[in-house]
């Protein structure tokens, strides 16, 4: 790790290319991230992530993928099962706050053993993120609620899950994509809520989760805090109220580069998303073109970003030796009992 670049990189199918192995093998990530795209049987998963950390010379290096549930689930049949959206976790907790804080830990866990499988280590997960009305979607039903306390309780019990299965969880959209009125894939969101709104109605849930090990930035404007740069590559967000206010001193990662919310080149919005505070820097998309600039404005990890990413990894695990067949029907039948 002490060699490896601040930031973690995607890949263009199903196997690395010549092309891709030397330029990992060269630049050195520190992650990699799968998507729906590298995914077809599980001999091939494994495959290709065991290239993928035969690149850098590390058989624990952290491979991320977006297993949530509902919507974001890059794993589907019969790759790993169909799971709910963390909105209908939030329903049964309504209903039943001892069953939806049990139901969110076993699909986390069950998420755990689906990606430990596959040698897959890291889950963007959970989402933090409270909407409020009149949102864009892009939040939408992948929120446990809209109440900062149930998205805290249910968040707790999903990373923990996570961790219980040996596997990383990355808490988002730090430090809250809830009020968005657009998609950042597509767009700038800015949202204009007061510093003291988001401190009572945004914040929370990532002041309540400070202590886990990853956390992804949002690409917003908070007008009232910094009204001219996204959290991402904003050192006044970073600093005052992502490492102060909310707390949180675990590995920051920007969301991805190429996401039209961002301005500039690679090598700028690298520059930039690193000058603001962040850790590593996270590009999805596998494009050989833009990862070149992205690799050559990115240090070597150092510093306190080393120590963060070191403490991470420290908490990499085999996992609790659960039965996941008991599992799964435990999951399963908490929807049917509510159903």
């Amino acid at each position: 790790m002490s060699e490896s670049k601040a930031m973690i990189l995607g890949a263009s199918g199903l196997r690395l290319s010549a092309e891709e192995k030397n330029f990992f093998a060269g630049e050195r990530p520190w992650g990699f991230i799968l998507f729906a795209r590298n995914l077809s049987e599980p001999d091939q998963i494994r495959e290709l992530v065991a290239e993928m950390r035969a690149c850098v010379d590390d058989n624990a290096a952290p491979v991320f993928i977006d297993q949530e549930g509902g919507r974001v689930q890059r794993l589907r049949p019969p790759l790993a099962e169909t799971y709910p959206p963390g909105a209908a976790i939030g329903a049964l907790y309504r209903r039943d706050a001892e069953a939806g804080l049990r139901a969110a830990w076993l699909m986390s866990r069950l998420h755990a053993a689906d990606l430990a499988g596959y040698g897959i280590n890291a889950d963007c997960l959970p989402v933090l993120d409270v909407p409020v009305d009149g949102a864009h979607d892009v939040i939408g039903d992948r929120a446990y609620g809209k109440d900062p306390e149930t998205v805290s309780a249910l968040g707790r019990a999903a990373a923990e899950g996570l961790l219980a299965g040996g596997v990383l969880p990355v808490i988002k959209h730090i430090p809250g994509h809830g009020r968005a009125l657009a998609d950042s894939h597509l767009d700038l969101p800015k949202v204009d809520a007061s510093h003291e709104a988001l401190s009572a109605h945004d914040f929370p849930p990532f002041r309540a989760l400070n202590d886990m090990p990853m956390a992804m930035t949002a690409h917003v404007v908070y007008t009232a805090i910094d009204g001219s740069a996204p959290a991402t590559t904003s050192a006044k967000i970073v600093s005052q109220i992502i490492r102060e206010e909310i707390g949180f001193d675990g590995l920051l990662m920007s969301d991805d580069l190429s996401m039209r919310a961002l301005s500039g080149d690679f090598a700028r919005r690298t520059a930039a998303s690193l000058a603001a505070g962040c850790d590593v820097v996270l590009h999805c998309n596998g494009v050989m073109d833009e990862m070149g600039p992205v690799a050559g404005a990115a240090p070597i990890l150092a510093g306190e970003a080393l120590k963060r990413a070191q403490r991470a990894c420290a908490l990499l695990s085999s996992g609790d030796g659960l039965d996941i067949a008991a599992l799964r029907a435990e999951f399963r039948s908490l929807f049917e009992a509510a159903a």
